[in-house]
């Protein structure tokens, strides 16, 4: 059984991320193996709103070099949750607006 802080492991904050909050679009990066049903789930517990969709991506880690040692970033998937009209912002993100 996972449970809900499993699944969601950070919010993603960037430039991007940021425009889509006034929207109720907000970026998380999630567990690898966790799908949609259980981040929409995990969100609706966790920030108690109402999720309407939730779309997923998953990024392969680039290959970095520091010298002549080769290495790579670690993969991982992000999902993008898309709140109802009539639901709540998630406090998080409030003062970054």
């Amino acid at each position: 059984m996972k449970f809900a802080h499993d699944i969601i492991i950070k919010p993603m904050i960037s430039e991007k991320t940021m425009d889509g909050i006034p929207e109720g679009r907000y970026t998380f990066q999630v567990a690898k193996d966790a799908n949609k049903i259980e981040i929409k789930k995990a969100v609706e517990e966790i920030f108690d709103v109402t999720v309407e969709k939730v779309t997923t991506m998953n990024y392969i880690g680039k290959m970095k070099r520091q010298g002549r040692t080769e290495g790579r970033r670690p993969s991982f998937k992000k999902a993008i949750v898309v709140l109802k009209k009539g639901s709540k912002p998630i406090e998080f993100f409030e003062g970054m607006v």
